[in-house]
């Protein structure tokens, strides 16, 4: 009798295919986007020097208000953007910003990044954009100032903030880009700052960003009554 032909070896079992949205990354993305800040981003603006004067422990000369901000950062009359007072505003969102008119001022410059774990802000709802879905990470206010030895004018930051769960994420490094990009690209001479001694871990992202810490310069200040102590004479 002739041997029975073996069994058919079994079918492997089909995995399904798993089809990844196009574009789509693996991970946690974030959107950031830098604008120009208006007048109805006060609020926010206002909350974030708050959170700034806690961090450098300096609440005891914070004085302002979202009124005196509004009256001297959002002038009636306001003068061209980066020829006085001017605020950029940093948003981030876990959905892509839409694109702005091209006729606007300034366009508004956007990045997205990528991380393992998503980003936890308990304070989401506080810092919610006007207008938008987005959630406001961070400012810089900046304004025109003038070297003598250079002949040209520069830009002096008067602050840079990123809020605490957005921090060492390139989001500070997003914002003072802008702004060094934006005295470049009109010709100006130097951005200056200064920094707490005591904040090393600015000092060093400052340093590894290319700028010097001129360790030979110390600040002077006329304020409160020793100023207007000038008012009368």
């Amino acid at each position: 009798m002739a041997a029975a032909a073996p069994p058919p070896p079994p079918s492997p079992i089909p995995i399904p295919a798993t089809t990844l949205r196009e574009n789509h990354p693996i991970g946690h993305p974030l959107f950031a986007r830098i604008r120009l800040a208006t007048r109805s981003d006060v609020p926010n603006i206002h909350k974030l020097i708050h959170q700034m004067a806690v961090f450098e422990r300096l609440t005891h000369l914070f004085s302002a208000t979202e009124d005196s901000l509004s009256a001297t950062l959002f002038d009636t009359n306001p003068s061209p953007p980066f020829h006085s007072f001017t605020v950029f505003i940093l948003e981030v969102s876990t959905n892509p910003f839409l694109p702005t008119a091209a006729a606007a001022p300034f366009q508004p410059i956007t990045k997205s990044f990528n991380f393992d774990l998503p980003i936890a802000d308990p304070e989401s709802e506080l810092f919610r954009s006007a207008g938008n879905d987005a959630v406001v990470a961070g400012f810089v206010l900046f304004f025109p100032n003038y070297s003598t030895f250079l002949a040209k004018p520069g830009f002096y930051i008067e602050d840079l903030f990123v809020r605490e769960c957005y921090r060492r994420k390139g989001l500070g490094k997003m914002l003072l880009s802008a702004v060094a990009t934006q005295a470049a690209v009109m010709g100006y001479g130097r951005v200056e700052w200064v920094v707490l001694d005591w904040n090393v871990n600015a000092i060093k992202f400052y340093e590894e960003m290319g700028a010097q810490v001129l360790q030979e310069w110390r600040i002077c200040r006329l304020t409160g009554e020793a100023l207007q102590v000038y008012a009368h004479t």
